[in-house]
């Protein structure tokens, strides 16, 4: 069987798949938020902290487990303990939920990729309206880069309920993000071994690019000051150390069985645990490296907000009190202010309601993450950059690159244990296999692309994988450390590895990495419960902006379904396997 079991062409191949895997979209646009919202610089501490205590060794034990097994996750866990199946079978429906939805930023990504060739860039101007005789007045309301993604991009319905039908564009690019998956996929580790090296080292190159570029934007010092200047308060805020450990969980892919997928193809006397170090380090350098190119764009961005602001000001005083042409500058723009407002009260009262506070404080503060910071705030900054259809095309096609990069472990989850099954195997190729769930996530993603699809995105997003994988993970290390045994677990690593294991990664494992699991899971469920009514943004065109509405009771329902559906594989699956050997048991007649 093991000589059988295909295999990576070399250990590069297999560290090139988790990173590619492991460093995604989340250490772009997610880490950098966290760093905005909890102390720019001493927001490291806490996540440098979790990355010892928790990433680290959860990384390991993953890896160690799919290359003791030679399995994927589902037969990973079986092979363990009968009982433990479903730990397996919840990691793939997660997996599968995940590559439902995640694959639709990757259509988005190729959307504005195709749009970034225009001359000028489509989101850098509002259309005329009907009458040809202004501007938009939703886009006016808003600005350009919210009115091309929520108009033009999304085509977004003002609530969940209203669904819309599918937009053919956003489904003609979901069908081209699936082709490019499924050819990277087609042959198994023979081509996705190939695939890894483009998918790992392209974004690299790109973000190298950019921080070249971001660096010499003008405001961008600006930006970096706000990242690193270390708000120490914030250590004391519970939901700093929180947000940190659940980053270092998700953004390294732990519990959702790709990587004891990669593992096990892995040769047996492969070194996992320098492995698990190295990507862990990589991982995580990765996410502070894309902080500062983020930092550098958004303090170019917030410059030229504020400056904008400051010349629209001086513009309504100037042709309001008919001042001299350039006597009023941003540095005296406060002095005259208040000398126009004594000495001409009235008139400036008038005016004052069109003033607006401009402040570089405030436009720095803002925080934006997700689908926000890539296709909003990304893309307003690269629309004010020389050669912007250059800077687009770069950015969006190592979005795609990171995004094609975390798909491929994705599908891994779900299709190693399919092709791993003897009943599935022996009747289906394996390309044929992979066909079939590329296609059939293909078509249930055609609901992310209807007019509400990215009310159900965040849906997915939010619930899908947060409680699941927490629960995923727990059980994970509980059936190594005490149904396994820690010890006989220490023995096999010896004898796979020749490398002893040391008190550091026993005490992780058996103590400290499962207590802090457990506040996470307390907190999640704590911070459900306190909510109330789960609530979703929704777009108001009228307003062109975000309002905050109630999930209707179905999609409540939905949600719901999402965390059971993967949780309860776990003790159903327990539960059918204990039925099963006690009807074993009764039917086997005793012997005399």
């Amino acid at each position: 069987m093991e000589k059988a079991r295909p295999l990576w062409a070399n250990p590069l191949q297999f560290v090139f798949a988790c990173i590619s895997y492991a460093v995604g979209l989340g250490n772009v646009w997610r880490f950098p938020y966290l760093c905005q919202m909890y102390g720019g610089g001493s927001f490291l501490v806490p996540y440098i902290i979790m990355l010892v205590v928790e990433g680290m060794p959860l990384l390991y034990l993953e890896l160690a487990v799919g290359q003791r097994m030679r399995q994927g996750s589902i037969g990973a866990w079986r092979t363990i303990s009968p009982y433990l199946g479903g730990v397996g079978l919840a990691s793939v429906v997660v997996s599968f939920f995940l590559s439902t939805y995640y694959n639709i930023i990757n259509a988005w990504a190729f959307w504005y990729l195709f749009h970034s060739f225009q001359d000028p860039l489509p989101w850098s101007v509002c259309p005329l309206n009907s009458n040809r005789t202004g501007y938009d007045e939703e886009c006016e309301k808003a600005s350009s880069t919210q009115y091309f993604w929520y108009r033009k991009t999304l085509n977004i319905s003002p609530s969940i309920q209203d669904s819309g039908g599918v937009q053919w564009e956003q489904g003609l690019c979901l069908l081209l993000a699936w082709l490019v998956v499924y050819l990277c996929i087609l042959r198994g580790t023979e081509s996705t071994g190939k695939v890894v090296y483009f998918t790992a080292l392209l974004p690299y190159c790109v973000l190298i690019i950019y921080l070249v570029r971001g660096l010499t934007l003008h405001g961008a010092t600006n930006g970096l000051a706000y990242m690193f200047t270390p708000k120490l308060e914030q250590l004391a805020n519970p939901k700093a150390w929180i947000n940190a450990a659940t980053q270092i969980f998700f953004s390294l892919g732990l519990g959702f069985g790709s990587l004891i997928a990669f593992a096990s193809y892995n040769q047996p006397s492969t070194d996992c645990q320098k492995h698990a170090i190295i990507v862990s380090l990589i991982n995580s350098s990765t996410s502070i490296f894309a902080s500062v190119v983020t930092f550098s764009i958004y303090g170019f961005k917030a410059t030229f907000n504020y400056e904008s602001c400051l010349n629209k000001v001086i513009l309504l005083l100037t042709n309001s009190f008919d001042l001299e042409d350039g006597f009023l500058t941003a540095s005296n723009l406060e002095q005259v202010k208040g000398y126009l407002a004594s000495a001409f009260p009235g008139k400036y009262s008038e005016v004052l309601p069109q003033i607006r506070n401009c402040s570089l404080e405030s436009e720095l503060a803002t925080a934006v993450q997700g689908t926000g910071l890539s296709f909003i705030v990304y893309t307003e900054a690269i629309k004010n950059m020389a050669a912007s259809q250059l800077w687009s095309v770069l950015y969006f096609f190592m979005l795609l690159m990171l995004g094609i990069g975390s798909m491929l472990g994705n599908t891994a989850a779900i299709l190693t244990p399919l092709t791993d099954s003897k009943v599935i195997s022996s009747h289906l190729p394996k390309e044929a296999i992979s066909g079939l769930v590329c296609l059939v996530n293909c078509v249930i993603g055609l609901v992310f692309t209807m007019e509400a699809g990215n009310y159900w995105f965040d849906i997915f997003n939010d619930y899908a994988a947060t409680l699941p994988l927490l629960l995923i993970v727990l059980v994970e290390i509980v059936a190594v450390c005490y149904v396994f045994g820690l010890r006989r677990f220490e023995s096999d690593l010896k004898a796979m590895t020749g490398r002893t294991l040391n008190w550091y990664w026993k005490a992780m494992w058996a103590g400290v990495s499962p207590l802090l699991i457990i506040s996470l899971f307390v907190f999640y469920l704590s911070d459900y419960i306190l909510t109330g009514t789960l609530q979703y943004q929704a777009w108001d065109a009228s307003q062109g902006q975000l309002v905050t509405k109630d999930y209707p009771l179905y999609a409540l329902a939905i949600i719901g379904l999402l965390v059971a559906s993967s949780t309860m594989c776990i003790p159903l699956v327990a539960l059918g396997t204990f039925i099963v050997r006690c009807l074993k048991r009764g039917d086997t007649p005793p012997v005399a």
